[in-house]
């Protein structure tokens, strides 16, 4: 795997500590991992895709002929399409996106007029609604090789009354769903803590290797 790459990026007010568990289940199988530390509560999704993808260019410069696979948690799924949309990766490989809010989150929506979750949160957390002329909305679909895991159990469950249908506790099943992705998956965990889960673990190595999640 000398000629491939795997980017971590962490959700929404996490860091790079989150995807620790991620990191050392790859590296352990013979991946070689950068895991990106970025300021997720400060600035908005196109400061922030800015932010990384500048981070990626001090990388990618030294490295021109190594593919880039991606492992992301939440809003750094959000992240890679927004970097995709504007300064796309020309040698980006397989993305696994861990319940990502690819359609958005109907929590966002109830919450957003309350003025402590921009305090906690910072400005990108406003961007993740549902609403059809949003900032997700915009992103349109995906063209690069992509595997989605949602989780359908939720250790929130004042916030899962916020949500329909099965969910993680921030995510619906159905709004991690996006047009263009080549594999799902539902697992039984929550939003929180994907990384940290062995079948997920499994599952990843499975896309990246293989372009789909095994069944074993």
């Amino acid at each position: 795997m000398e000629n491939r790459r795997v980017v971590l990026l962490h959700g929404l007010a996490r860091t790079s500590r989150s995807m620790r568990p991620m990191e050392k289940y790859l590296k352990k199988n013979g991946f070689i991992v950068h895991n990106i530390n970025y300021p997720s509560r400060k600035k908005p999704i196109e400061e922030l895709s800015k932010w990384v993808r500048d981070k990626l260019d001090q990388e990618l410069g030294q490295h021109p002929e190594v593919q880039w696979d991606f492992v992301t948690h939440s809003m750094g799924g959000i992240i890679l399409r927004q970097i995709m949309k504007t300064r796309p990766l020309t040698n980006l490989g397989r993305v696994v996106m861990l319940g990502p809010p690819n359609q958005g989150s109907e929590v966002v929506d109830r919450l957003r007029h309350f003025k402590l979750l921009k305090q906690i949160n910072g400005p990108a957390c406003l961007q993740l609604g549902t609403e059809e002329k949003g900032f997700i909305q915009n992103l349109g679909k995906v063209e690069f090789d992509l595997g989605v895991i949602a989780g359908n159990r939720s250790i929130n469950p004042l916030l899962s009354l916020l949500l329909p249908g099965e969910d993680d506790g921030k995510v619906t099943v159905e709004r991690t769903k996006i047009e263009g992705m080549n594999d799902f998956r539902i697992v039984p965990y929550s939003h929180s803590f994907f990384m940290s889960k062995k079948k997920v673990q499994e599952l990843v190595q499975s896309f990246l290797k293989k372009g789909f999640f095994s069944n074993n």
